[in-house]
């Protein structure tokens, strides 16, 4: 590395822009870019579609860097997403420090494996960032499978010599739980949050509620089983006062949403649900201003760059205790409760439904007074600023 340029940071992500369809992975990655851009230069290698399409993106350019907002991307079709042409990739990019996002990304497999079996030629340091995969929420969909992916890692030594980025001392827990890794090898750090809300594009379809219809809840979420939509559904069924309940989210496991349908359907009269489907990712803060509460009792979070949005909008938050975002009545962002604790759930909602319109929009407005120094803690541009300057150090020696 010289003085004389930006350290290259290469990142490794299954889907990015102008792709929506993935997540929180994707939106944390964008925000690390967009908040350390002046200080680091990101080159993003990500696959030529979206998650789950058949058809790359248009417009787009094989064989070449090109700029993506404040990154620069390298879009692979699916017969470059082998581990030698990764390892031509790699090899011929200037970069400082290879950052790797996902545990169980085939990029990122492919990636280490040519670190493990290409002992001539010098890799630089390696980050791999799991966001979330080892809560168990998220670990217990097709365990079997994962579980002997895990054994077979930590017998090969695939994941050997990289850093961890670990997003909460939670998640710190369960990588050591899963890698048998020691504590030194993790950095722990906060994520950033979205640093400017997109503009409402002028043809735009939101889909808020209309009128005075009851109090109006969404649930925002890949609707698969570690999200809990099931279980804020059998909260629904306990309330007496009238909500109109929102769904928005790609039904990515298509047997579990079978299930919430034939919930939906027992649900009494007082409660009205509406399913709007996928959302792109620049509508989600603006969506979340249309609805008096975010009902989310996930089974997991290693962060919840959807939980930031929401009280981006001011929007509270109603969730499990099984994320990093806690004691949230005491900030006033809303509350957070331990999924054996239903009653607490449905009262809550019963409580907050008897708000005049004029509390609501006061405690919109506290939120949103408050959230953005919340959210952007100095300690959490330092740590991720540190997270690669340690690992430059490392290249150096």
């Amino acid at each position: 590395m010289t003085s004389s340029r930006k350290p290259i940071i290469l990142t490794f992500i299954g889907n990015y822009l102008p792709g929506y369809k993935s997540g929180g992975i994707q939106r944390v990655t964008i925000n690390t870019v967009d908040h350390l851009c002046d200080e680091f230069e990101f080159r993003i290698v990500t696959r030529d579609r979206d998650l789950g399409d058949d058809k790359p993106y248009p417009n787009i350019q094989y064989d070449q860097w090109q700029t993506v907002g404040n990154a620069k991307v390298y879009y692979l079709p699916p017969q470059a997403v082998t581990v030698s042409e990764l390892f031509k990739l790699v090899s011929k990019t200037p970069h400082d420090v290879l950052f790797l996002n996902s545990f169980f990304e085939p990029l990122t497999v492919k990636a280490l494996f040519n670190r493990k079996v290409r002992r001539g030629f010098s890799f630089k340091p390696a980050i791999v960032s799991p966001w979330g995969e080892f809560a168990w929420a998220s670990l217990s969909q097709k365990y079997p499978k994962k579980y002997v992916f895990i054994k077979l890692a930590r017998l090969f030594g695939l994941y050997d010599d990289v850093t961890w980025r670990a997003s909460s001392k939670i998640e710190e827990a369960e990588i050591i739980k899963e890698m048998n890794t020691k504590p030194e090898t993790i950095h722990i750090t906060g994520d950033f949050p979205i640093k400017n809300v997109p503009a409402v594009p002028p043809d735009a379809q939101l889909k808020p509620p209309p009128g005075d219809q009851g109090l109006k809840i969404i649930f925002l979420s890949r609707i698969s089983r570690e999200k809990n939509l099931d279980y804020a559904l059998k909260v629904l069924r306990r309330l007496k006062t009238n909500v109109v309940f929102d769904i928005y989210g790609p039904a990515e496991n298509v047997p579990y949403w079978n299930e919430c349908r034939k919930l939906i359907e027992q649900l009494p009269t007082n409660v009205r649900v509406n399913y709007f489907g996928r959302v792109e990712a620049n509508l989600v803060v603006h969506i979340f201003s249309h609805y008096n509460l975010f009902l989310f009792p996930t089974g997991g979070e290693a962060y919840g760059h959807v939980i930031a949005e929401c009280l981006t909008a001011g929007t509270p938050v109603l969730l499990s205790t099984d994320t990093p975002w806690r004691n949230l009545e005491e900030n006033g962002f809303g509350w957070d409760f331990d999924l054996s604790q239903m009653d607490s759930f449905v009262d809550t909602i019963e409580r907050h439904a008897t708000l005049t319109r004029e509390e609501r929009s006061k405690i919109r407005a506290d939120i949103k007074s408050k959230i953005g120094d919340f959210l952007l803690d100095p300690g959490v541009v330092a740590s991720n600023r540190e997270l690669f300057l340690k690992q430059l150090g490392k290249s150096q020696n």
